[in-house]
C-alpha cells in the first residue's frame, strides 16, 4: 500500500492502495508500520506524502462504513475505526520533521482531513478538495472541523463544511486549504524541488519553528471528542442511514 524512498533528509511517501487510497483499518495500520520505520531515521528533514492513484485520497472506505450501518452496534464499531484515523494523524502533525502533502488529484473527507495532519499542502490547480460528510448526514469527524478551522477560520471552514463546497486546488489556496496550487503537469516536480529546498535549511531550526507555530492556536482534545461523539450519535439516525444507502446504491 506504501512506496517508501528514502532520499537522505528527505523520504517519500507514495499511497499506492487502488483505486483510490481509501482508508481503511489495515490502510491505517500501514501506515503506522511506514511511520514506526522512520523513528530512528534522524537525520530526516521532510517527509513528502504523495499518491499514485487518481486521487490523493478519497476518505474513507466506503465497504468499511456500509459494514457499519448493517450491525447493531455500528455506531460503536464507527466510533472505534475512527479514533484509528485520530491516531494516525494526530501522529503524523506530531512529528518533528516537516510534512508535505503533495495533492494530485481528489482529497475528500478523511482524504483532505489527512493532508490537514500535514504543514503544508501543495495542490494541483485541478484537485478537488472538501470535507462533504453532512450531504451523507455525517460531519468530518477525523479531526477536519478542528484543523480547517485552526488553518482558515471558522468563515472558511463554514463554508467548506456546512455548504459542502468542493473546490478545485485553484481556489483551495486562495482560501489558505493549501498553500500551492501549481499545473497538474508540474506538479510531482514542484513538490519534490519544495521538499529538497525545505531540506537544505537548517533541521533543528525547522524542528523550533515548527513547535512554536503549533503553539499558536493548539486544538483542544474536546473538540477531537465532539467530533466522535457526533458520529457516534449521527449513525444511528434515519437520516444518516438513508443519505448513506442512497450514495452507497450505485456504487453495489
Amino acid at each position: 500500500m506504501f512506496k517508501v524512498e528514502d532520499l537522505g533528509a528527505v523520504v517519500r511517501i507514495t499511497m499506492q492502495r487502488a483505486p483510490v487510497n481509501a482508508i481503511s483499518t489495515e490502510f491505517v495500520a500501514g501506515f503506522m508500520q511506514v511511520l514506526d520505520g522512520l523513528a530512528s531515521k534522524t537525520d530526516l528533514a521532510v517527509l513528502h506524502l504523495r499518491s499514485d492513484q487518481k486521487a490523493f485520497c478519497a476518505g474513507a472506505d466506503l465497504a468499511q462504513v456500509q459494514s457499519c450501518f448493517s450491525i447493531d452496534n455500528g455506531a460503536d464499531v464507527m466510533r472505534e475505526n475512527i479514533t484509528h484515523f485520530h491516531a494516525l494523524f494526530d501522529r503524523l502533525e506530531a512529528l518533528p520533521c516537516v510534512t508535505l502533502a503533495e495533492v494530485g488529484g481528489s482529497a475528500l473527507g478523511g482524504g483532505f482531513e489527512l493532508a490537514l495532519a500535514c504543514d503544508l499542502r501543495m495542490a494541483s490547480t485541478s484537485a478537488k478538495l472538501g470535507l462533504p460528510e453532512a450531504k451523507l448526514g455525517l460531519i468530518p469527524g477525523a479531526g477536519g472541523t478542528q484543523r480547517l478551522t485552526r488553518l482558515c477560520g471558522p468563515g472558511i471552514a463554514a463554508r467548506i463544511i456546512l455548504g459542502c463546497d468542493v473546490v478545485d486546488g485553484a481556489t483551495a489556496c486562495q482560501l489558505g486549504m493549501v498553500q500551492w496550487a501549481v499545473a497538474p503537469a508540474d506538479l510531482a516536480q514542484e513538490a519534490e524541488k519544495l521538499a529538497q529546498r525545505i531540506a537544505d535549511q537548517s533541521a533543528p531550526a525547522l524542528q523550533v519553528a515548527k513547535r512554536c507555530i503549533a503553539l499558536v492556536g493548539t486544538l483542544a482534545a474536546t473538540g477531537f471528542e465532539a467530533e466522535l461523539d457526533g458520529i457516534h450519535t449521527l449513525v444511528n439516525t434515519v437520516e444518516a442511514q438513508t443519505r448513506i444507502q442512497a450514495f452507497l446504491a450505485p456504487r453495489n
